[in-house]
């Protein structure tokens, strides 16, 4: 199976060498046994023509806003919309996750209580409460109509959406791994705050239920419209 991976972001340079970009996070994610990938990097102004030309699509994170005026972010959302035309399955990660909100109706802000950074746990759907990695300040405030809410905290109300057998999204980031996001929020210091950054660091030492969330992710790709892909 063919996915698509949409690229709105980067890794700091300072931190390939050892990590990869957002895309090579999510190959290592999924594993190479039922997907093959190929990377779009829409800041360059690659945004494929056709949603059709992947079996399904996933939208990695970035460090810009959905809100922001960029030329690329208009397209994107057309994108969105034209692959829930075909019904073609597409998944987003922090930015993918709002981009794919504001698409379909949903609305995106800045929120007012700040950010939420390390490990955070969440409760999902099923009544298990689920520790993922998170970064970000700007959040799902309204969901879409059509879309329901299948993981959240006390923080972020709309952490995880999912839009039938169309569209599943979530807020936090189950790519990033404990080293990543130390060296990333070493790397934000100067934004975050001496408190927060050692909260942040501190909750590192949590163990992460990233295999769960992958399998999550596997089967959504790989049964869309035929079988759960929350239980």
């Amino acid at each position: 199976m063919k996915i698509g991976i949409l690229k709105p972001g980067r890794v700091p340079d300072d931190l390939l060498p050892r990590y990869g970009d957002y895309d090579s996070m999510f190959v290592r994610l999924l594993g190479e046994t039922h997907f093959s990938f190929e990377v779009y990097s829409i800041l360059d102004g690659h945004l494929p023509e056709d949603p059709e030309a992947a079996d399904a699509w996933l939208i990695t994170g970035s460090r810009h806003g959905v809100y922001e005026p960029h030329a690329w972010i208009e397209p994107l959302e057309t994108f969105i919309r034209a692959c829930f035309a075909v019904k073609r399955p597409i998944a987003g990660i922090c930015f993918g996750h709002q981009i794919i909100a504001q698409a379909m109706g949903g609305r995106v802000e800045k929120f007012h209580d700040g950010w939420s950074i390390g490990a955070k746990t969440y409760d999902f759907d099923d009544g298990e409460a689920l520790s993922i990695m998170a970064f970000h300040q700007d959040q799902v405030i309204e969901a879409p109509a059509d879309a329901k809410c299948f993981l959240q905290n006390d923080f972020c109300r709309y952490a995880g959406l999912s839009y039938g057998q169309q569209a599943l999204t979530l807020q936090p980031h189950p790519e990033f791994e404990a080293g990543f996001m130390a060296e990333l929020i070493m790397d934000r210091s100067a934004i975050l705050g001496e408190a927060l950054q050692a909260q942040a660091l501190a909750s590192l030492q949590r163990s992460l239920s990233t295999q769960k969330i992958a399998g999550v992710l596997a089967r959504f790709f790989l049964n869309p419209g035929q079988a759960p892909y929350l239980d």
